[in-house]
């Protein structure tokens, strides 16, 4: 393949020269702040170690440079959200202590505060260019271009201009541009991007494979299933994104308290610049000096940072083990959490049941049972539905009957006709208590004893099949329930499967307590109630009827293999659909918030220290502002824990 001079672009040095300072800047860019911080740091060791040697008015001047160098970043930020907010703010506070100690003499004072200001505004900053590190990688993995195939020619074009139901080429070794179903090939496929798995997938015709993940030792061609903006990679990253702009109540709670604590710390500080004078008989240089170290050590910079280091690090840690949170302050609440609902099947369980019995009635002819019920159930996308038309196909290869006029009723049945001929297929109740429970000397029951889930075929008034079925238990759910059990945490299944079935899951699975045949509006009501008895509840589920129960719940959290609406509506997304990892989450939600009362403690603690030492007069203001500042640093660091 030859490219003409046009298309090479600029000449072989620029080629090399510019993204190498295009990548170095964009590094120094990215640790402005840090450099600023250590470099006005650089500039006051400097002048202090020259001391008298050098004139007075250059002396003043490296002081104002490292000032500027140092404060800008905050200054800037500090001003810019008083104006917009109209609300005075700590970076405020820390500029007039700055210049007040400059105004009465204490230079390098002043600069210090700055610097370890500055350098506390770093490691913030760093704090959040390490919680969106996880995004940045994950963005990483999007490619830009896929290969797509129309009327038998290769393209490549972008990712965004891929539409519903285009066919893309994807080779062995290259990452999946966009969410489809392969309808050529196979292969193994690297998920970890998106689970956290690391274990290769293997994956054939009609199964679905996502963006970002990896096709490892075969080619496949696929369908595309979803716009690029709406797969589940970008779900995960507008997830994260979100979470990292939703603040906990704490978070609230100290932003809006910092507002009149600056105020407050302002009209004391004026206060004590004139009345020890005249009440203790102190000078009025010392009262001034006194009110510069007030405004210094009483300023709330450690309380301010005690909460968002530490937030961002445990979405951050969550995020890279495969729970996003959407917000804050679901991790906060997670730990307060006193009783948890499962959803069953998909949650609980596999949530690929298969049919493990069939019984007809001999009065018809079976074939023609078993063509219909895998006919009308196609027409669902429920796993009970997709498992006896899985066990209709295999054991019948005939024509497919013509059906019409589908009715769902959720969480019951769906009548369909054939014929002329109405069919029903459901639940007990659906079909008819009675009849159902009489079906072949009561079968029924023995099997839901089993555990068995048990669906019935009506046809003409009369039971015509009965299908029963098992969805098996999740290798990881008892440890699950265990471990939550073992925290206190009570657990319910909320399932629309009878009593029989219902209570052998429940005592498979470890479960507290169960409730069977329960609606999608009843799993509404169930919660609330939990609710009421339990205060803090959560709802696990990943279905459609999952939805509302979700929205319901004080914290709902969705399986990550779940349906778009029940990602929607949830506040936790387990990527892997790993029941294991709310434990994991619930045991960072605890530690998160010891983390944060540990810093408001010691923060409030440190402050009143500072200004009671101040008052006695037994604090200089180069210690007032170590003391405070390196509080600062110090809840910084402590929140900084959370990311391992």
């Amino acid at each position: 393949m030859t490219t003409d001079s046009k298309t090479l672009g600029p000449p072989e040095s620029h080629i090399f020269k510019t993204p190498f300072l295009s990548i170095q800047f964009k590094h120094i860019r990215k640790h402005a702040e840090i450099i600023a911080a250590l470099f006005s740091g650089l500039l006051i060791l400097i002048t202090w170690a020259l001391g008298d040697s050098i004139p007075s008015a250059l002396w003043v001047t490296m002081h104002l440079t490292a000032f500027v160098i140092g404060g800008y970043a905050k200054a800037k930020e500090g001003i810019q959200e008083t104006i917009a907010n109209k609300e005075l703010n700590v970076e405020m506070l820390m500029i007039f202590a700055a210049i007040g100690s400059a105004a009465i003499g204490y230079w390098t004072e002043g600069a210090i505060l700055i610097f370890i200001f500055a350098l506390s505004g770093a490691l913030e900053t760093y704090t959040m260019q390490k919680s969106n590190k996880e995004i940045s990688s994950l963005m990483d993995l999007q490619p830009e271009q896929a290969l797509r195939i129309t009327n038998g020619q290769e393209k490549i074009v972008p990712v965004s201009e891929l539409g519903l139901d285009d066919i893309i080429l994807v080779r062995a070794g290259e990452r999946i541009p966009a969410d489809g179903v392969i309808v050529k090939g196979a292969t193994a496929i690297d998920e970890s991007a998106i689970t956290g798995e690391s274990v290769p997938v293997s994956k054939l015709n009609n199964n679905d494979v996502f963006a970002g993940t990896v096709a490892l030792d075969g080619s496949i061609s696929v369908k595309i299933t979803k716009p690029a903006n709406e797969t589940l990679f970008q779900k995960i990253i507008q997830l994260v994104q979100s979470a990292q702009e939703e603040k906990s109540p704490s978070q609230l709670f100290i932003e809006r308290f910092e507002g009149t604590y600056v105020k407050v710390v302002l009209a004391t500080v004026a206060v004590m610049m004139f009345l020890p004078n005249f009440l203790f008989g102190w000078s009025l240089s010392e009262s001034i000096y006194r009110a510069m170290i007030l405004l210094v050590v009483a300023s709330p910079c450690a309380l301010v940072a005690s909460i968002m280091p530490a937030t961002l690090s445990a979405i951050s840690n969550s995020a890279k083990n495969g729970v996003l949170f959407k917000g804050g302050v679901h991790v906060e609440n997670l730990s307060h959490v006193k009783a948890i609902a499962f959803d069953k099947t998909g949650t609980l369980t596999n949530g690929t049941p298969e049919v493990t019995d069939a019984y007809m009635d001999p009065n018809l002819d079976k074939e023609k049972v078993l063509a219909i019920a895998g006919a009308i159930e196609k027409e669902s996308t429920h796993p009970l539905a997709q498992a006896i038309t899985a066990y209709s196909e295999t054991n019948w290869s005939g024509a497919t009957p013509a059906i019409g006029q589908v009715t769902t009723l959720s969480g019951n049945g769906v009548s369909a006709y054939v014929n002329n001929e109405k069919w029903e297929i459901g639940k007990a109740a659906f079909v008819g208590k009675q009849k159902a429970f009489e079906f072949q000397n009561g079968i029924a029951e023995t099997l839901a004893r089993e555990g068995k889930t048990v669906v019935f075929v009506k046809y003409n008034d009369k039971i015509a099949a009965l299908f029963a079925l098992k969805d098996s238990i999740r290798y990881d759910t008892k440890i699950a329930i265990n471990t939550l059990k073992k925290h206190g945490v009570h657990t319910v299944m909320l399932t629309g499967d009878n009593e029989k079935t219902a209570k052998a899951i429940a005592r498979e699975a470890g479960i507290d307590h169960y409730i069977a045949e329960c609606l999608p509006e009843e799993k509404v009501d169930q919660v609330k109630k939990l609710r009421t008895d339990y205060e803090n509840v959560a709802m696990v589920g990943d279905g459609i009827n999952d939805a509302p129960a979700l929205a319901s719940a004080n914290l709902g959290i969705a399986m990550g293999k779940g349906t778009d609406v029940a990602l929607e509506t949830a506040d936790v997304v387990l990527m892997k659909n790993d029941l294991p990892k709310i434990t994991n989450a619930i045991q960072l939600s605890r530690r998160m918030n010891k983390v944060v009362k540990l810093n408001v403690v010691f923060s409030l603690g440190v402050i009143l220290l500072l200004i009671a030492s101040n008052f006695l007069q037994v604090l200089d203001l180069p210690l007032g502002v170590i003391g405070h500042e390196g509080s600062t640093i110090l809840v910084i660091l402590n929140g900084l824990r959370l990311l391992k």
